[in-house]
């Protein structure tokens, strides 16, 4: 019964905030980018390393203020078309990272994946575990997700440590999964399901967002 009536619910197509115990997720919008631009140019060595490289022929949204508004409008078309949720993490209203929830899929796979990244200032702080927790029960609770999935470069410590800190379940490496900064990388491949986070929420909930 309770996958039947998260399967009834309305999933939203506007943007929404989350607010969790010390850390609010919102969209980003056209007025973000003097913030954000700063951290990726000062974080950007830290950041790119783990990231696949641009399109060619992609506009620089860290340079460019009119790529990153036509950014937030994609992320915003995502959100209507119920194909994604993209949130800047801020910290006592100052932008610290994003945590993206891409790729949703419906019908019968009720999929979506997980995606994050943060200011190295603040690294290491918890609040992206945070995060990671608040937009799981926004996706299994909210969206009515059966499934949600994170990859990760099993070099990349510090992502690491956030799929460790929440105990989510591994399945093993899928072998060269992203081009990562130009190359091929495997990936581990963690991942949670509804019926875990119905046995696992409320202390998860208690633990980092109450």
């Amino acid at each position: 019964m309770l996958r039947r009536r998260a399967l009834e619910k309305s999933p939203p197509t506007e943007p929404v905030t989350i607010e969790g115990r010390r850390v609010t997720l919102r969209p980003l919008v056209a007025s973000d980018f003097p913030r954000w631009r700063e951290t990726r140019l000062r974080c950007g060595e830290w950041l790119t390393q783990w990231e696949p490289l641009p399109s060619p022929g992609q506009p620089d949204t860290v340079e460019d203020p009119n790529a990153f508004t036509a950014r937030c409008s994609a992320r915003l078309r995502e959100i209507q078309m119920g194909t994604g949720f993209g949130f800047g993490l801020f910290v006592d209203g100052v932008f610290r990272g994003e945590v993206n929830l891409n790729t949703i899929q419906r019908g019968a796979r009720q999929n979506a994946y997980v995606g994050y990244w943060v200011d190295r200032e603040v690294a290491g702080e918890g609040y992206m575990p945070e995060a990671v927790v608040a937009v799981l029960r926004f996706g299994f609770e909210q969206l009515g997700l059966h499934r949600i999935q994170i990859s990760i470069v099993p070099r990349n410590a510090p992502s690491l440590r956030v799929v460790d800190k929440i105990g989510l379940r591994a399945e093993g490496i899928a072998l060269g999964y992203l081009q990562i900064n130009g190359v091929w990388e495997d990936h581990i491949r963690y991942a949670i399901t509804v019926e875990e986070w119905t046995g696992r929420g409320p202390s998860l909930v208690a633990t980092w967002l109450e």
